[in-house]
């Protein structure tokens, strides 16, 4: 069964469970080819205005950075082996210039968010939110699936300006490449 909601409070309290359930995610971004690179990762979220906001910390990676300059796109994904699972189609920037934001998003880790997600982001950023390692990407979905394992059940979410970013745009193909054999 496929059903879509319109408004996120639909979708909020068994999106937040499942994130709580499972706690890491995959995030998905694709190269310069259009080849797909997967990483885990543990986002925390936020229901601001009615709309989820995701974050990540994590270390600004020459490879996470090239490919968010180039397609800020991905998908984070979150799965148990009860087959339950959350898609949160996404896009996404870095925030480094807003050193309040980094602050409460700081503190959002180290309290969980939602409740037993998160972690002390000293651990890894011994410096705090001014860290200069500390990276910190914001991720604005534009689509979410929550799936229910045992049914196979799924519930949508889509943002009003979803429209907006053309997601369903061809992409273009990727060059020719030679490889040695």
């Amino acid at each position: 069964m496929r059903k879509v909601v319109r408004s996120f409070a639909d979708l909020q309290d068994p999106f937040l469970a499942y994130i709580q359930d499972i706690v890491y995610a995959t995030m998905t971004t694709v190269d310069k080819r259009n080849r797909p690179r997967a990483r885990v990762l543990l986002p925390i979220w936020e229901v601001r205005d009615g709309v989820p906001i995701g974050w990540i910390a994590a270390y600004r990676t020459p490879v996470k950075v090239a490919h968010l300059a180039r397609n800020p796109h991905t998908t984070i994904s979150y799965w148990n082996p009860k087959q339950n699972a959350v898609f949160a189609d996404c896009r996404a920037e870095w925030v480094q210039e807003d050193q309040e934001v980094r602050r409460e998003i700081w503190e959002l880790y180290r309290k969980g968010s939602p409740p037993g997600v998160g972690y002390d982001p000293a651990n890894f950023w011994r410096h705090g939110p001014e860290d200069p390692k500390f990276g910190l990407i914001k991720l604005e979905p534009w689509r979410i699936q929550v799936l229910r394992g045992f049914d196979l059940s799924s519930v949508f979410w889509e943002a009003p300006d979803a429209d907006d970013e053309q997601v369903d745009a061809p992409v273009p193909a990727a060059p020719a490449v030679e490889h040695d054999v």
